[in-house]
């Protein structure tokens, strides 16, 4: 668990380097079956369109950018916490963030990945459908937390 040296704090523009530079680490670990191309546009889309158009909170731990959730109303457009705070109940910290600003959430996640699937579960979402993801040509699950 964590050990309340964290914060949650609106994301600033000033953020955009460390925000990247976290999902760029986590992205490998979840996603490594994206393929370059796709997640270097991910990439750009981040600075250029997401980041810019998103309710993006930061987790700062230490002063350091540790991770991130960016929110598009009541659904979660990204979750994604550097890979070695994995497992320490940063995450919940930020979907309960989240839920308490917003209410019940939903979530769209690549079903293979293997990390962020697992976690939506173990917090309550549900399965609520699979869709073809067309830009990366993958399965996606919605998920939704029950009553969202």
């Amino acid at each position: 668990m964590t050990d309340n040296t964290f914060s949650i704090r609106p994301y600033r523009a000033g953020d955009t380097d460390a925000v990247i530079a976290v999902w760029q680490r986590a992205n490998a670990l979840a996603h490594p079956f994206l393929s370059p191309d796709f997640a270097a546009e991910v990439q750009q889309a981040m600075r250029s369109i997401y980041l810019p158009n998103a309710e993006t909170w930061v987790l700062e731990e230490a002063g350091a950018v540790i991770g991130f959730i960016a929110l598009l109303g009541n659904e979660i457009g990204g979750l994604f916490l550097e890979p070695s705070r994995h497992g320490r109940g940063y995450g919940k910290a930020l979907v309960d963030h989240a839920v308490a600003l917003k209410g019940p959430l939903k979530v769209e996640v690549f079903r293979d990945n293997t990390i962020g699937r697992p976690f939506y579960e173990r917090y309550g979402f549900e399965f609520a459908g699979g869709v073809l993801h067309e830009p990366s040509g993958q399965v996606s699950r919605k998920m939704a937390m029950p009553g969202a």
